[in-house]
């Protein structure tokens, strides 16, 4: 396994970026679009036990408009009133409309490595939406596309991720928080009709009992055995879809 820090030059600027290799590295590759709490440790030993599966994964920095930021603790961000007001500020200022920008830069940077097989995108809280709207915005690029305790899949917003199902060509996946007030059951019904009609391959999947953030080791509502069941879901959707 090796790690690198690279930079990505964008339509907007250049945004920091790990990327992990495995030992024996594959063709395919896998984005992983961070939560609100941006790039830490946590997120690379997620990302390093994705790359033990064969995978190339690359973690980008999302909010590079703005670094240096944080770095934030995720059990008490919300709680402190300065660093809430600056996640809520970061997650707004970068549009879903840059991200999807950003995406082609990011693809890019796999091809860059010699990586020009098959590629899965998956994200986490805000990434979750980025990651349906990256399977859309390119769909000749993202054969795979997965989402867990997304929020605002289905949202009334104009970039809700649900409104593009129909320029969906990737099978998708997306693991539910039992309860979680950024998405709903209206709005999970909502994008489960939009897939339907649009006829992407699709699954999704409630987590009874868990809250959003359930995967994510560093949140204060991790859930270990929630969390082994989003593993094993995951990566034998990527296995089935990158091989």
């Amino acid at each position: 396994m090796t790690k690198r820090d690279i930079e990505i030059k964008t339509l907007d600027g250049t945004a920091k970026a790990r990327l992990f290799r495995p030992a024996a590295p594959g063709k395919a590759g896998i984005i992983l679009y961070m939560d609100i709490f941006g790039p830490r440790p946590v997120l690379d030993q997620m990302a390093e036990r994705l790359a033990g599966h064969g995978y190339a994964v690359l973690v980008p920095d999302l909010f590079y408009r703005y670094a240096p930021y944080g770095p934030f603790d995720p059990k008490t961000a919300f709680t402190e009133a300065k660093t809430k007001a600056l996640l809520l500020m970061l997650s707004g200022g970068t549009t879903q409309g840059m991200t999807i920008r950003d995406g082609s830069a990011f693809l890019d940077a796999f091809a860059a490595e010699g990586i020009d097989g098959p590629i899965g995108v998956v994200g986490y809280c805000m990434g979750g939406a980025r990651a349906l709207n990256a399977a859309a915005s390119y769909p000749d690029r993202i054969v795979a596309a997965a989402s867990f305790h997304g929020g605002n899949l289905a949202s009334e917003a104009a970039d809700s991720p649900h409104r593009k199902a129909a320029s969906i060509k990737a099978r998708v996946y997306v693991g539910v928080a039992g309860v979680d007030g950024s998405f709903p059951p209206e709005q999970s019904a909502r994008l489960a009709e939009a897939l339907r009609v649009a006829e992407v391959d699709h699954t999704i999947e409630n987590y009874v009992g868990v809250g959003h953030g359930w995967c994510v080791p560093d949140h204060s509502v991790y859930d270990e055995a929630g969390a082994e069941r989003h593993w094993k879901r995951l990566t034998t959707f990527f296995k089935e879809t990158l091989g």
